[in-house]
């Protein structure tokens, strides 16, 4: 028999009118005894009867997850981390596929409507303002780097986390740092954000070199195909470190380099982007910037729910911490892998679920 209102209430130490309150979004709950209600409902496995809180408030529960692509491990890791966040929260996710296309995101806006979902969660690359402004979505919470006025968005700092990345590739004694994925096809702005970074840490340090290496698309085998294509153009000034604009194209860079004959750390150092599960365990660990994904999915569905109930002030950025995860593959120093702490994102009432690492982290200086 599955749990019951009563086997959470009993857990979290408040009435079952309580958790039925906290269930069904009632505005008026303290954040500590929402908190204590959300956590025993993960612990003791409690999944609330949909159809008959549907009845009572009008809502599906049910929210709709949009993601570019599944198969880039930074979304597919993320994914899991908002269906567990949702399902906490009594939500189901419904998930979809945008491979980042204009006309897809605006189809895929038009065929969701609020009798179906009672909001959305879109990693939005390419749509404009009136795509969403046409929809009847319901609320909409934006993740990552795409923009659009008025509307809530979860990322991190993206030019501040390149430029932390660029400066320990300087560090490391690299002089001549090449960044690797900016969109060939069309405006990526997470790339242009990244490549900013870079860009800025460069003259802050006096460095004149520069080289942005385009890509079709963020793959193992795009970076692979940029990085034997610069070492062809630079074979008479070489570079020394490359910022990758993700963790695929990071990975399949090394593959380049290795196939050139060239050593990783020691010729050429390398830095991702994301901190996927794969960048840690290859024979070459990879040096990554890690975003908190456990945050920005906490953020993300807690602003979301936040909308759904109503609330109607204005939509911002929301930023998430992130650290560079420091692996073999840009160490020269012989340090061995580390976590350098490198942003504060912001601080928000649901923080109580991060890790104590994670909260030890945000007290840290840079």
């Amino acid at each position: 028999m599955g749990a019951t209102q009563r086997d959470v209430a009993l857990r979290a130490g408040v009435s079952t009118r309580t958790v039925s309150n906290v269930v069904n979004d009632y505005e008026h709950i303290s954040a500590d005894v929402r908190r204590r209600v959300l956590a025993a409902i993960d612990e003791v496995g409690y999944r609330p009867n949909r159809a008959a809180r549907s009845l009572r408030t009008g809502r599906s529960g049910l929210i709709a997850l949009a993601f570019p692509e599944f198969d880039v491990g930074y979304f597919a890791e993320l994914a899991r981390l908002v269906v567990h966040e949702a399902e906490r929260r009594g939500y189901t996710v419904l998930v979809m596929q945008t491979l980042g296309e204009r006309g897809r995101e605006a189809a895929l806006l038009q065929r969701i409507d609020r009798q179906l979902v009672d909001g959305l969660l879109f990693s939005a690359s390419a749509c404009e303002p009136a795509d969403i402004e046409n929809s009847d979505t319901g609320p909409v919470v934006l993740l990552g780097e795409h923009e659009i006025p008025g509307i809530d968005r979860v990322s991190i700092d993206n030019v501040a986390a390149a430029g932390a990345a660029t400066r320990h590739l300087i560090d490391q004694g690299c002089r001549r740092i090449a960044f690797v994925g900016r969109a060939r096809a069309s405006r990526s702005d997470m790339a242009e954000q990244r490549v900013d970074g870079y860009d800025r840490e460069l003259t802050a340090a006096g460095l004149p070199f520069r080289r942005v290496v385009e890509v079709d698309a963020y793959h193992r085998a795009n970076g692979a195909a940029a990085v034997a294509e610069l070492l062809r153009g630079t074979s008479s000034s070489p570079v020394d470190g490359l910022l990758c604009a993700n963790d695929p194209v990071a990975l399949g860079a090394m593959h380049a380099l290795h196939q050139a004959g060239l050593r990783v750390p020691d010729d050429v150092a390398v830095v991702g982007f994301d901190d996927i599960d794969d960048s840690a365990y290859g024979l070459v660990p990879l040096t990554s910037v890690s975003p908190d994904k456990r945050q920005i999915a906490e953020l993300a569905v807690s602003r979301l729910v936040d909308r759904i109930r109503g609330a109607d002030d204005p939509g911002r950025h929301h930023q998430a911490r992130f650290e560079l995860a420091v692996r073999a593959s840009s160490s020269r120093t012989g340090t061995g892998p580390q976590a350098v702490f490198q942003g504060a994102g912001e601080s928000w009432a649901d923080s109580s679920s991060a890790s104590s690492t994670q909260r030890r982290r945000a007290g840290e200086k840079s």
